[in-house]
């Protein structure tokens, strides 16, 4: 399987002749995210993971494109209905020929008075986990995490916290494009070592960034 970190916090995973992307939001970057891509999963509906324009443009030039995502982002799309997919926490589910697991319900709290929108995480074949904005910890070993590295409702210590609960063998850093070239460095300090606590590689991939993820 060969990961590629496009933009923000959106990944497209490749395994021969299948590819999936999760979360092309609006902070995607200049690179098509859905070409190529037989499924498309959506973790929540902020715009920084769902674009429903793009993502509405996307399945009009292919009509055999899916999508598999939380409740708010399925009613957003109900209009197209079977190719939406509502999906839930411990779903267990093919898609493209991934095996795809569900985690995870809420989005982590972003207003003391307000409750928090749906969103779901997904383990894809069993290899790599996207949390989406929720710091969730599947039910299963996790070898390769998309770690959030910056939001406005994580602290450095969520990200050391999180690393610990997870053990993941590696973990690419993602969630990261609001930083300028300083929080990029200081969210990557704080990443590695992390990483070298738990005696593991974690790391930030730049946009555009294709890694193999072969087991060590």
């Amino acid at each position: 399987m060969r990961l590629t970190k496009l933009g923000h916090a959106c990944v497209r995973l490749t395994e021969d002749d299948r590819t999936l992307v999760i979360d092309p939001g609006g902070l995607t970057g200049d690179a098509d995210p859905y070409a190529g891509a037989q499924a498309v999963l959506i973790t929540h509906e902020h715009f920084d993971h769902f674009d429903a324009d793009g993502l509405r443009a996307a399945m009009a030039a292919d009509p055999a494109l899916e999508v598999w995502t939380s409740r708010a982002v399925a009613e957003n799309l109900a209009d197209l209905g079977g190719r939406v997919h509502q999906v839930g926490h411990e779903d267990a589910l093919t898609v493209a020929g991934f095996d795809v697991h569900v985690y995870g319900e809420d989005h982590e709290i972003m207003h003391p008075d307000l409750p928090p929108v749906p969103n779901v995480g997904f383990l894809v074949d069993g290899e790599v986990f996207h949390p989406g904005d929720a710091l969730t910890v599947p039910g299963e070993p996790v070898p390769t995490l998309c770690l959030p590295g910056n939001a406005p409702w994580m602290r450095a210590v969520d990200l050391y916290e999180y690393a610990r609960a997870v053990r993941p063998e590696r973990a690419f850093a993602v969630h990261d494009g609001l930083l300028n070239d300083v929080g990029l460095s200081v969210m990557e300090r704080v990443l590695t070592g992390a990483g070298e606590e738990l005696g593991r590689e974690f790391r930030r991939v730049a946009p555009g960034t294709t890694v193999d993820l072969a087991r060590p």
